[in-house]
C-alpha cells in the first residue's frame, strides 16, 4: 500500500508525540486495531447518565423536579469550566474575556429562562406533598454555585451587607465564610445558632470552600478585570459583558428563583419557609444583599438602586 503524504505526515506528527511522553508508537497504533468504535451513547455515557433520576414518592412531578436541577447543575459546571480558563490565562485580551462573559452570560440566560419549567411545569398540589420528603434537603446546598461566586468575585462582595465594614483582605477566610450573604439563610445572628440545613452543608463542603477561594483570591473574574490595564478596562464590550453577567446572574437569575418560589410557596398566604428552613425572602432578594459581582463597572446610583426595578 503506498502511504499518502497525508499520511505520512500524521504518522511523523503521532511519532514526535509519543517520543515527547516516551511511548512507542507502533503499541499504539497495534492498539487501534482492537479498539472499539465510539458510540454517541458511550461518549455522552447516557444510560449512566439517565440512571440518575431516583424518586421518593410515586407523584410524577417529583421527576420534573429532579432532572431540573440536574441540568441547573450540569449548566453550573459548564460555567466553572469558563471562568477558570478566565482565571487562568497569563496573556487575557479583551475579546478572549468579553467572548467567555458572555459564554457564562448565555448559560445563565438559559437558566433564567428555564425556571418556567418549574413555574408552570409543576401542579403546586404535585410539589406541596413531595417537597415534604426532601426536607431538610434545598438548592440553598448547590456547592458548584457557591463556587460560581467565589471564582466570580472578591470574597468582600459576598459577605452579608450588615457585616462587611468589619471584613477585610486579613480576616481569615473561615471567618469570612462565616459572615456570607447566604448565612441568613440558615443562621441567627444573634445567637450564632445555625439551622440543620447550614451545620450539614458546612460539614460536607467547609474546608472545600476555603481551599477554593484561596485558589481564587487574586484570579476570580473581578481580580483578573481590576488587573487589566486601565484602557482595557475601560472597553465598552468588556463592560457591557461584565455588565450583562453581573445584573443576570445577581438580579434576573435570583428573581426569576424567588419568583418561583413565591409561586410554589406563598400562594395567597403567609410565605411558608423553604425545605430546609431557610428565610428564603430576606436572603435572595437582590434589594436586601445588593449582591454585585463587579462594582467598578455600576455607578453609585445603579448601585444604590440595585435589585428596585424588579
Amino acid at each position: 500500500m503506498e502511504i499518502q503524504p497525508e499520511t505520512k505526515k500524521l504518522l511523523e506528527q503521532l511519532q514526535q508525540k509519543f517520543d515527547g511522553i516516551d511511548q512507542d508508537l507502533n503499541t499504539h497504533l497495534e492498539g487501534l486495531l482492537h479498539s472499539e468504535p465510539i458510540t454517541y451513547w458511550d461518549y455522552i455515557q447516557t444510560d449512566a447518565l439517565l440512571s440518575l433520576q431516583i424518586q421518593r414518592t410515586n407523584l410524577p412531578d417529583e421527576m420534573v423536579f429532579i432532572i431540573y436541577h440536574q441540568i441547573n447543575e450540569l449548566l453550573f459546571k459548564m460555567i466553572l469550566w469558563e471562568i477558570k480558563q478566565v482565571s487562568y490565562h497569563e496573556e487575557l485580551t479583551v475579546q478572549f474575556f468579553s467572548e467567555r462573559l458572555m459564554r457564562i452570560s448565555r448559560y445563565f440566560d438559559m437558566l433564567t429562562s428555564s425556571f418556567n419549567i418549574m413555574s408552570e411545569g409543576m401542579e403546586i398540589e404535585q410539589y406541596l406533598k413531595f417537597r415534604n420528603t426532601l426536607t431538610p434537603a434545598s438548592g440553598f446546598q448547590s456547592a458548584q454555585y457557591r463556587k460560581i461566586e467565589f471564582a466570580s468575585t472578591d470574597l468582600i462582595n459576598l459577605i452579608d451587607a450588615r457585616f462587611r465594614k468589619t471584613i477585610d483582605r486579613n480576616t481569615s477566610y473561615e471567618h469570612a465564610l462565616e459572615h456570607l450573604y447566604w448565612q441568613a439563610a440558615g443562621k441567627n445572628f444573634k445567637t450564632n445558632k445555625k439551622s440543620y440545613l447550614l451545620s450539614a452543608f458546612e460539614e460536607q463542603y467547609k474546608n472545600e470552600f476555603i481551599i477554593f477561594t484561596e485558589e481564587y483570591n487574586t484570579i476570580n473574574l473581578y481580580a483578573k478585570f481590576k488587573s487589566l490595564p486601565k484602557d482595557v478596562r475601560e472597553n465598552s464590550d468588556l463592560r457591557n459583558a461584565m455588565r450583562h453577567y453581573d445584573y443576570t446572574v445577581n438580579v434576573k437569575w435570583v428573581m426569576a428563583h424567588y419568583n418561583t418560589a413565591v409561586r410554589y410557596l406563598n400562594h395567597g398566604k403567609e410565605p411558608e419557609a423553604a425545605t430546609g428552613g431557610s428565610d428564603w425572602a430576606k436572603y435572595m432578594l437582590p434589594k436586601y444583599q445588593k449582591r454585585i459581582f463587579f462594582p467598578d463597572v455600576w455607578t453609585p446610583q445603579e448601585i444604590e438602586d440595585w435589585g428596585q426595578d424588579v
